[in-house]
């Protein structure tokens, strides 16, 4: 009786002690997020389904992508943090700053204010039907790429994330073609380096993120309020999620499931499960390439994130 009762009280701190330390992937793993991370559970998660017939077109500026086309200062660093590969991105400090150097930054498109960028990072799937987080016209894409940044009012990420407009993430979806793409080589060569998880490498050379983002259509995308896909899951982020896709092979993919977990198993399927919209808007923004909806004079400042009902003078308006 003794023993059986100290095996469950040693079951329970194993189960305690795993969700302290850290936190996983699978189903019944994160149905265990919202345990100590209480905004895992709210109402503005993500990621979302995305579908282009659901997306209200409305008309919104584009995005600008400033000093993108410049190197990134270094040494840049990669690292394998059990649960993704993140970039981290050197701060330029108050001297350098006032001597006219900035990292990169975004306004337009849904954002009233500059958002600095704080990193970058990736999931993806052990097959390549799946690893995206959104899914796009109900289709799971192998790899899905996050560029952070954070609004430039707040002074830090902590604070940031206590915020509705604390953050903004452009979200980048992959295809598998056939031969390397060379846009992401600059990471993907170094992947070997971080096999193992908790280990991090600087790499050798830096590069600039229009590098690994050419080509790209970045003049359509999707808007919408949600979180962090991962704890504590803050409900802190403006979406831009772009339709376009970028290319990598098989052969860089296998770079990417190469790697391994806080668990030695392979680290794949890092991707969070889709969440409720609970009545929010998605947005899709008007382009040249969307004649259907260009006579729309729905104007972005009277767009409703969450779908309450709205005065009669801001209700949209098409021409027929």
């Amino acid at each position: 009786m003794r023993s059986a009762a100290l095996t469950t009280v040693i079951a329970i701190l194993a189960v305690n002690v795993s969700l302290v330390l850290g936190w996983g992937y699978r189903a019944s793993d994160q149905r265990r997020w919202a345990v100590l991370h209480p905004a895992c559970g709210g109402r503005q998660q993500s990621p979302i389904a995305i579908a282009a017939r659901q997306a209200i077109p409305i008309s919104i500026p584009a995005m600008e992508l400033i000093g993108y086309q410049n190197p990134l200062p270094g040494p840049l660093t990669i690292t394998n943090n059990g649960h993704s590969v993140a970039l981290t991105i050197p701060k330029y400090s108050s001297e350098e700053e006032k001597k006219g150097f900035r990292l990169p930054y975004i306004f337009g498109g849904p954002l009233d204010n500059e958002y600095e960028i704080e990193g970058l990072h990736f999931h993806w799937g052990d097959k390549n039907n799946r690893g995206s987080e959104h899914t796009l016209n109900d289709m799971r894409l192998p790899l899905e790429m996050h560029i952070i940044h954070r609004n430039k009012k707040y002074r830090n990420l902590a604070e940031a994330l206590q915020h509705p407009d604390g953050l903004c993430v452009l979200a980048f979806f992959y295809q598998v073609v056939e031969f390397d793409a060379k846009l992401l080589t600059p990471i993907v060569k170094n992947l070997s380096a971080i096999e193992n998880y908790n280990t991090s490498m600087q790499l050798p050379h830096t590069f600039s993120l229009s590098s690994i983002l050419s080509g790209l259509d970045t003049e359509r995308f999707y808007t919408y309020k949600g979180s962090l896909t991962t704890p504590p899951c803050a409900e802190a982020v403006t979406w831009v999620v772009f339709s376009d896709y970028l290319p990598i092979s098989v052969f860089q993919m296998d770079n990417f499931r190469g790697l391994l977990s806080n668990l030695n198993l392979p680290l794949v399927d890092n991707f969070r499960q889709l969440q409720p919209l609970f009545g929010r808007r998605i947005f899709v923004r008007i382009t040249s390439k969307n004649p259907k909806f260009k006579k729309t004079k729905l104007h972005y400042s009277k767009w409703d994130w969450v779908g309450h009902k709205k005065a009669e003078n801001d209700v949209a308006e098409f021409d027929e």
